[in-house]
Formats: C-alpha cells, sequence, structure tokens
C-alpha cells in the first residue's frame, strides 16, 4: 500500500468561475453496449449511431475497469459534430460516479481570474480520484415513528429577551432482533427534514458527525402507496444490533484535499 503525505502548509485554492448550464449530451447514460461489446440497436442510453467508434471505446472501457491502461491518454478524432463530446461523456457515464470526470472548454484555460498552467493543474487533479476508507460508529435501522414538539421560549435573564421556538422530539428505530427510542436535538430534527425522512424509511446515522444517510424505503412498507416514482429504492430491514461498526469508502479528488487543506481549520474543518 502506497502512502500518502498530505503537505500541512495552508495555500489558498482559487475556484474557476463557470457557467453551468444544460448541455446538449444531458441526456447520455453510457455507451450503449451489450455485454460483447455491440451497440444495441434503437438509441441505447442516448447513442445512437458510430457502432465502430463506441466499440473502440468499448474496449478502452473494459481496459479501464482491469487497470491495464492507467496513466494513459485518449484521443478522440474527428469531424466537428461526429460524437466525440457525446463518446467521451458515454464513456465517463459507463464508468460510474466514483470516477471523476471534468470537462473543459479552451475560454476557461484562458481566464482572467488565473494562468493556463494553474487552469490546467487544476482540471488535472479535479480528475484524479481517491478512496478513503474510514472505520465508524453507525446506528442503522427502520424508522418506526418521528414525534417533534415546538416549544416557545419563555423570557429569558432580567433584561427580558424572548427566546425562539424550541424543537425537541424522539426517534424510533428497529431492526429485526430490537427497537429503541431516541430522543432528539434541534440539529437532529433539521437534519432528518433536510433529507426528508419519514416513518418506513431504513437510515444510517454516523455517531460522530451525526450525518444522516437515507438507503431506500423498507419492503414492509411497499404497500403504503398505490404508485411510487422511479427512483424509490427498497431494501430489507437491518438484522442485529442498532450500532455497529461499519467501513465507509469516501471517493475524493486531489482538487478537494486541496481545497480542505488550504482552509484555516484545516483537513477536519
Amino acid at each position: 500500500m502506497a502512502d500518502i503525505n498530505l503537505s500541512t502548509t495552508t495555500t489558498t485554492v482559487r475556484e474557476l468561475t463557470r457557467l453551468e448550464r444544460i448541455g446538449a449530451h444531458s441526456h447520455i447514460r453510457g455507451l450503449g453496449l451489450s455485454e460483447d461489446l455491440e451497440p444495441r440497436k434503437g438509441g441505447s442510453q442516448g447513442m445512437v449511431g458510430q457502432s465502430a467508434a463506441r466499440r473502440a471505446v468499448g474496449v478502452v472501457y473494459r481496459m479501464i475497469s482491469e487497470g491495464k491502461i492507467g496513466g494513459r491518454a485518449i484521443l478522440l478524432a474527428g469531424k466537428p459534430g461526429t460524437g466525440k463530446t457525446a463518446i467521451a461523456m458515454g464513456l465517463a457515464q459507463q464508468l460510474g460516479e466514483d470516477t471523476p470526470f471534468t470537462t473543459m472548454s479552451g475560454s476557461e484555460v484562458f481566464s482572467l481570474e488565473m494562468s493556463k498552467t494553474e487552469a490546467l493543474t487544476q482540471a488535472l487533479r479535479k480528475s484524479i480520484g481517491v478512496q478513503i476508507l474510514e472505520e465508524t460508529e453507525v446506528m442503522e435501522g427502520e424508522v418506526v415513528e418521528i414525534q417533534i414538539d415546538t416549544a416557545f421560549g419563555g423570557e429569558k435573564g432580567k433584561g427580558g429577551s424572548k427566546g425562539g421556538m424550541e424543537k425537541t422530539g424522539r426517534l424510533t428505530l428497529c431492526t429485526t432482533d430490537m427497537e429503541t427510542v431516541y430522543d432528539l436535538g434541534t440539529k437532529m430534527i433539521d437534519a432528518l427534514s433536510k433529507e426528508k425522512v419519514t416513518a418506513g424509511d431504513v437510515i444510517t446515522i454516523d455517531k460522530a458527525s451525526g450525518k444522516i444517510t437515507k438507503l431506500g424505503r423498507s419492503f414492509s412498507r411497499s404497500r403504503d402507496y398505490d404508485a411510487m416514482g422511479s427512483q424509490t429504492r427498497f431494501v430489507q430491514c437491518p438484522e442485529g444490533e442498532l450500532q455497529k461498526r461499519k467501513e465507509v469508502v469516501h471517493n475524493v479528488s486531489l482538487h478537494e484535499i486541496d481545497v480542505i487543506n488550504s482552509r484555516q481549520q484545516g483537513f477536519l474543518a
């Protein structure tokens, strides 16, 4: 295993200003190839035409997946409008969300905010991903009930300053073996509201950071509604204890590490 030494020198990392817009290739979801790297018919995954080029990029995709083409570049040449950008986007989508993909245009390199060298270095470091394995304690279970009570605070101190609304609540989590009720504070209630957690959801709560992750809906609640969206995911109710140690893999880029290290608080900010 290679050792990664992170420098403790504090440097300011500037972000390159970009205009986010919906591009002409936002519908592409992959290369549209079968298991035998043969292009599917009928516009699979948003790709139409250029069968030979898609097949060739499919071979490159398989080499990338097997780790046989690391550290090499791919050049797609052709006339304007022949699908070079579409095939590159399809390859990025085929590799998955864990693989960083950075798009650039010539106008971004010739920016007034930073030099060309800094812009290219930033783009390269955005395209290099690092996996960080962390073992943490989490609470994982199915939400049985969420109770939230709102109380208006009274006057505080001699000055007569009025307090605001105070939220308290209870969260009931269960597994196939046990069920526990937890008291909630204001921050946890806001986090549950932000993730739109309701009864029947299977969630994990990181005990160190308090981060809530919604894994999906429990199979026992699959008949609660007559119709559900295509993005609804059903999972089994967890087994065993509510509190358990779990290995979590964080996928970050070198640029994100640079941004974290540029803060005054350091890596743990």
